[in-house]
């Protein structure tokens, strides 16, 4: 079954890292796809960057002030629910305040 693991960082768990932390956070990050069972991901830019559409209204920049934001994802392939917890356990981010919603794909659509 696939499964999408999104990924909610603490926005303020980078203040105070050093260059060689984000590098060792970044290469466990890219780590995750020497298991086969990830198939991609993406780390997305900054909230800042973010536009929310809703309805007829269009907001630069976050919509919510929130906890957490989300800052990425990966899609899986996993057996069932417990081997997509086995995966999302990896992801650093929620071990610096962040969380992972694990969610399975109901339907695919490609190009």
């Amino acid at each position: 079954m696939r499964y999408a693991l999104l990924i909610y960082e603490n926005p303020a768990s980078n203040e105070g890292r050093t260059a060689e932390e984000a590098q060792a956070i970044t290469a466990e990050y890219m780590a995750m796809y020497n298991d086969e069972r990830v198939q991609s991901g993406a780390h997305l830019k900054p909230i800042d960057t973010a536009t929310v559409v809703s309805a007829d209204l269009v907001t630069d920049g976050p919509f919510a002030n929130t906890k957490e934001i989300f800052g990425g994802f990966f899609l899986i392939d996993a057996e069932d629910l417990d081997g997509a917890l086995e995966i999302a356990k990896r992801i650093p981010a929620q071990r610096f305040g962040g969380s992972i919603e694990i969610r399975p794909i109901q339907m695919e659509h490609s190009r």
